[in-house]
């Protein structure tokens, strides 16, 4: 079997020409007669990859100076707890409900503090954004803590919240690079990075600079705290080496394709073909209100679960892998990321279409 079309919501699909780059240094990266995968994190030549790898992520997406940079293990649940751990100074903090992981992030900030539920979209199976512009924060409030685009759900935030002069923190793990960033919006914004950045097992957290102190909450471990890892340059301990050195080529890669607002374009177009289709589509129908529909994640049912599973078995044995839909929403889902050629998206297209003729 050759290369399928990979719509897994995570660990994703990477662009090809990233994956031959890997294939090719694999064995001698850059002729140091070592592989990345068991080279030292002191030695000289890591020290160069991830210096070069910080340095055009910064770039694409226009960084400030007053901002950190960290690579770090664990996924985006270790940053669940990193984030009050760090910043629940006054141990109470706004969190928006928008989906599995914003709610997941939420119970792990009550562990640490007050962590207040400011609005939700729980009544509709999260298939929308809530109404974000006069959300009760109060003084006391550290962070208002967002996700900005929900991977399971297929929902994103068309605006930011008003944050009333607080601080905000934001999940972007599953629209990461797809679509320009303004960091000045932000706080902290960080992501796991296994589905559009990279391979699985690492975060990217970036965090202005005065929000990085020893003053973390008593129980939070020397490896949770920001400042041990920022003064450190990442390299407190062993980082994900491999991880950051691909990730490194995803931002080569992502540059060659015109940076993010070329990769925003790929992707809007993308994604209206697909939504397209759903519109007009007397079997399939996606599941999210149209003003909130993500760009990178889309959920679609038929309404008959026997239906589903067939459509599931057969895109499977035509090369599309991974359309199951998450258990919560069930149905089908298409996770579109940056790697995804437009190509794939239209071939699921014509095989629904294809597969509409025949079962209607």
């Amino acid at each position: 079997m050759g290369r399928v079309y990979n719509f897994s919501a995570g660990p994703a699909m990477m662009p090809e020409e990233v994956l031959k780059k890997c294939a090719e240094e694999m064995l001698d990266y850059h002729g140091c007669g070592q592989s990345v995968m068991e080279m030292s994190h002191r030695s000289k030549v890591f020290e160069e990859i991830i210096n070069t790898a910080e340095k055009d992520f910064r770039e694409l997406i226009g960084i400030p100076d007053n901002y950190k940079v960290l690579f770090l293990q664990g996924g985006a649940w270790t940053q669940f707890s990193a984030i009050p751990m760090n910043l629940m100074k006054n141990r109470k903090a706004g969190y928006i409900i928008t989906g599995q992981w914003a709610k997941k992030a939420w119970e792990e900030g009550k562990r640490y503090g007050d962590a207040v539920a400011l609005a939700s979209s729980a009544d509709k199976t999260f298939s929308y954004i809530p109404d974000v512009s006069d959300l009760p924060i109060t003084e006391d409030m550290d962070y208002i803590y967002i996700c900005q685009n929900n991977t399971i759900y297929g929902t994103r935030y068309k605006e930011l919240p008003d944050t009333k002069g607080k601080d905000l923190i934001a999940d972007v793990s599953s629209m990461f690079l797809s679509e320009p960033h303004d960091m000045s919006k932000y706080a902290l914004l960080y992501g796991g990075v296994q589905k559009n950045v990279g391979p699985a097992g690492m975060s990217i957290v970036v965090i202005r600079e005065d929000l990085i102190t020893e003053d973390t909450l008593p129980e939070t471990p020397t490896l949770l705290k920001y400042k041990t890892q920022a003064d450190a340059g990442s390299l407190f301990n062993t980082p994900p080496c491999y991880t950051i050195y691909t990730c490194g080529l995803v931002f080569k890669w992502i540059k060659e394709q015109g940076g993010l607002t070329a990769m925003k374009e790929k992707n809007e177009k993308k994604a209206k073909i697909l939504y397209d289709y759903l519109d007009s589509s007397k079997m399939f129908k996606g599941t999210v209100e149209k003003e909130y529909r993500s760009l990178m994640n889309v959920p679609f049912v038929t309404g008959d679960d026997e239906l589903n599973k067939k459509f599931i078995s057969e895109s499977e044995a035509a090369g599309f892998v991974n359309l199951k839909g998450h258990r919560s929403v069930g149905g089908m889902r298409a996770s579109i990321y940056n790697a995804m050629p437009e190509e794939g998206v239209s071939k699921l297209v014509e095989f629904m279409e294809d597969f509409e003729k025949k079962n209607s």
